[in-house]
């Protein structure tokens, strides 16, 4: 029987400049600092934005004084941080990963103990047994498991019973604030997690996750063959995507009085490159991250042509489409018939889908009625190419863009491109986000 869960809870990064990481974060995406845990072996800061989460994790290399100075020009003088003594990373495991990487989606269950005993069952690797961590708000329960996918784990937690604002170990810097929405950048959670793996991997990831945590596959186009996922293979594009989504307790059967079915789900997508088309940047990701991993994380954002002008104010630097995709007839029509103007969206890069494999209703429908999504993507964020973040807005649809995937993924693999040629010809690379 597989883990069963209630929400993802947050997604943790290790990276080994947590201070520039934390300044990106707060300055240009919008997120709030809200908690932190330092010691002498590992810093780990908690930014939230809406119900998405992320933990930064930075283990201190040996000499390097100052560890934790910077932390108070994240916020305005919230009090003194007390650094412990013998603790590496608490709920999560040090990542000895020779780049910056992100590699845990923590998710949230009923019963640890009860998940920990299914998996083992399944022959599921653990890096941390069942653990309980407590402080005078109650107690939590954790345990990571190692996923098939590459550097990738997944921490189980516990914690029905905590009545703290984050987790145990963490001090609270912003405490019983109640967060107004951000109507400049109303991001909310976090829509989708993003993999690139081998070729010809996507089963077994697929048949893992359907075996360890109930995940269901999800049809990115209703078309779509069940073997081989949502193809793209012409244009300078190959790529193969299929996508799954866990279902909580509930949906699976189980009512548990503790799920919220308002709480967004967060779908996961698998990313693979096709030979035919040549090398393009999952093949990318595979080399310079040094092994299969995340590849980037959807925000969600109520406001997407707010959210992107905001970021970029601030110096977040956005991938754009070939110019021809917004004076296409057909696209601009697209656009102005959801309500936007073409030449608002192309300032950004922002790309508009229409759902219409899953719209019944006529061609003609209101722009009011009809389905689609817009979405962006930032270039990456750490100095290797393999991360990046992207901005979502969803009017109905439930896909993901389906007839944008060859402008937005032709436009990484552009970058991709000209960065490698950049590093062929001796030029120092600074990737900015």
């Amino acid at each position: 029987m597989a883990a069963l869960l209630k929400r993802l809870h947050h997604i943790s990064l290790h990276v080994s400049n947590a201070e520039k990481i934390a300044n990106d974060l707060v300055s240009k995406f919008k997120f709030n600092l809200f908690a932190a845990r330092l010691t002498d072996r590992s810093r780990q800061l908690a930014f939230r934005k809406g119900a998405a989460v992320f933990v930064v994790n930075e283990r201190p290399s040996e000499g390097r004084a100052g560890l934790n100075d910077g932390l108070q020009q994240l916020h305005d003088a919230h009090g003194s941080h007390k650094h412990g003594k013998s603790l590496g990373c608490l709920y999560d495991v040090s990542a000895h990963h020779p780049v910056d990487t992100v590699n845990n989606v923590c998710f949230e269950v009923e019963d640890v103990q009860r998940s920990f005993e299914a998996l083992l069952r399944l022959g599921c690797r653990f890096l941390v047994p069942p653990t309980t961590v407590e402080d005078h708000n109650g107690a939590v329960t954790y345990s990571v498991v190692k996923s098939v996918v590459g550097n990738v784990c997944h921490t189980v937690i516990e914690k029905a019973d905590y009545r703290g604002e984050f987790l145990p170990g963490f001090e609270v810097i912003q405490r019983g604030i109640t967060e107004e929405e951000d109507v400049a950048c109303p991001v909310t959670h976090f829509d989708h997690v993003a993999y690139a793996c081998p070729r010809r991997s996507s089963h077994q990831v697929m048949r893992w996750y359907e075996e360890a945590f109930g995940f269901q596959r999800f049809f990115i186009d209703s078309n779509e063959d069940i073997d081989e996922g949502f193809v793209v293979n012409q244009d300078g594009v190959g790529l193969r995507l299929t996508a799954m989504e866990y279902w909580k307790c509930s949906k699976a059967g189980i009512t548990l009085p503790s799920v919220d079915e308002k709480e967004p789900d967060c779908k996961f997508v698998i990313a693979e490159s096709l030979p035919e088309q040549g090398r393009n940047q999952v093949d990318t990701f595979l080399e310079q991250h040094r092994s299969p991993g995340i590849q980037h994380i959807g925000l969600y954002t109520k406001n997407i042509v707010s959210t992107a002008h905001a970021m970029a104010e601030d110096g977040v630097l956005f991938f754009s489409p070939p110019p021809a995709y917004y004076a296409e007839v057909g696209k601009r029509q697209e656009m102005e018939d959801a309500g936007h103007n073409p030449q608002m969206l192309a300032q950004h890069g922002i790309l508009l889908d229409t759902d219409l494999h899953r719209d019944v209703l006529p061609q003609r429908a209101s722009c009011q009625n009809r389905r689609y999504l817009l979405q962006v993507f930032t270039k990456p964020i750490f100095a290797e190419d393999t991360f990046f973040l992207e901005l979502i807005e969803r009017r109905g649809a439930t896909g993901f863009g389906e007839g944008n995937i060859r402008a937005l993924w032709r436009s990484v693999q552009a970058y991709m491109d000209n960065e490698s040629g950049n590093s062929q010809e001796g030029t120092v690379k600074t990737v900015q986000s």
